[in-house]
């Protein structure tokens, strides 16, 4: 199948870039039913074309005579945003559409002065969108079509009220098309809920990874995550590797460690301006700098082209977040490494990472770096009788500390 058997509008075919040749499974059987105006729920494995799925017949049934905003396209970060941008603009433009970015580290004046142009389209972050509405800046009431990108995300706790405030504002005839690699069980409902007689279409296996991505998983003491990083780092001439890590305290620490070892290196996470991030990001995929340490918040925000390794420097709480995380290498069908250093105090998140995606992901040894912590035995190391005297202890010296000297 070619995109020109997809019934979408010559222009658009025109824009598509050059390298484009063949729809991706995703693309083949979501585009013509979103056509058709019918609501959709589509999961499909991170880096299969998901964008493009959504982004081709959203701008087909904008009406560029109109400017009004008729469009809208949520997703869970300023990154991801950034990125869908990118990607639909070119697309937008040659059907005389416009397109704008509405998220946080933006000045909000710069925001207001682009509306009044009269965007058709807006891609934008719950909490950002959130507070232009507040202030009456924009209104959504020629809202016909939403588009939720990267669903889950949008569907839990920290951004649920924001979505629910948001499609409140919206006219209740509109088609909902909603998008994801990993759905949940526990927010299936919150998902079909918001859509009416939707098609359902799962282009893979729910909560899959693509076959070209190859795992390697290393047990590893946990004071040595760092330094087996560094070797690894220098034993492989890979020219760019994304380290994620979970807290973004540690990513500047593990930053300047890898720098001190002579590896350029930049740390991006939620604590930096946005401005930074953004250069940081830039000269991570330009190959000005050879790793990039991220945390979560950039898991669903990154494209790289033809990044060839992910390393999860820890494993991350929630499961689906490691299918995010290690979906941004092997993407549009090439090959890609995914290596994980565990310690044995993450054995609960490696069974819960194994269930949810049905593979058995084993552990090896890594040469080089011995295992010496043992598992926990899931028993305190005093006995419970021994806590208490400690803490009768600790009440006598906290009494004599407030009497007088004699």
């Amino acid at each position: 199948m070619t995109f020109r058997e997809l019934d979408l509008n010559p222009a658009l075919l025109a824009a598509l870039p050059a390298t484009l040749h063949t729809p991706t499974r995703i693309q083949q059987l979501a585009i013509p039913a979103a056509l058709t105006g019918q609501d959709l729920l589509a999961l499909a494995q991170t880096g299969s074309g998901k964008t493009l799925a959504f982004g081709l017949p959203l701008l087909q049934r904008l009406d560029s005579t109109s400017d009004r905003v008729q469009g809208l396209i949520l997703v869970p970060t300023r990154e991801l945003a950034a990125q869908v941008t990118e990607a639909l603009t070119p697309l937008a433009a040659s059907l005389g559409l416009a397109t704008l970015t509405l998220c946080g580290g933006v000045a909000q004046e710069l925001q207001q002065a682009e509306l009044a142009q009269g965007p058709q389209l807006l891609v934008a972050t719950p909490g950002r969108l959130r507070d232009l509405l507040a202030q009456r800046l924009l209104g959504l009431g020629s809202v016909k079509y939403l588009v939720l990108d990267e669903a889950d995300r949008l569907l839990e706790m920290g951004f649920w009220p924001d979505i629910q405030w948001l499609i409140n504002a919206m006219p209740a005839q509109r088609q909902n098309l909603l998008f994801s690699a990993t759905l949940p069980v526990e927010l299936e409902s919150l998902a079909t809920g918001l859509l009416h007689e939707p098609v359902r279409i799962e282009a893979s296996p729910r909560n899959s990874l693509v076959s070209e991505t190859e795992e390697r998983l290393y047990l590893v003491n946990k004071s040595s995550k760092v330094p087996a990083l560094i070797a690894l780092l220098k034993e492989q001439d890979w020219p760019q590797v994304l380290v994620f890590i979970s807290a973004r305290d540690d990513a500047d620490g593990v930053a300047r460690k890898l720098a001190k070892a002579g590896i350029t290196v930049v740390a991006l996470h939620g604590d930096k301006d946005q401005g930074v991030r953004e250069q940081g990001l830039a000269d991570f995929k330009a190959g000005r700098v050879r790793v990039l340490v991220a945390t979560d918040l950039m898991a669903r925000g990154i494209h790289v082209e033809a990044l060839p390794v992910v390393i999860n420097l820890d494993l991350p709480a929630s499961a689906p977040v490691y299918v995010h995380r290690i979906g941004r290498t092997a993407r549009a069908g090439r090959k890609g490494l995914a290596m994980s250093l565990v310690c044995h105090g993450e054995a609960e998140m490696l069974a819960a990472i194994r269930t949810l995606t049905g593979r058995d992901l084993p552990l090896s040894d890594l040469a080089g770096f011995a295992v010496t912590d043992q598992p926990a035995s899931g028993e305190g190391k005093r006995a419970p009788r021994d806590k208490q005297a400690n803490r009768r202890t600790a009440n006598k010296r906290s009494v004599k500390q407030f009497k007088g000297k004699v």
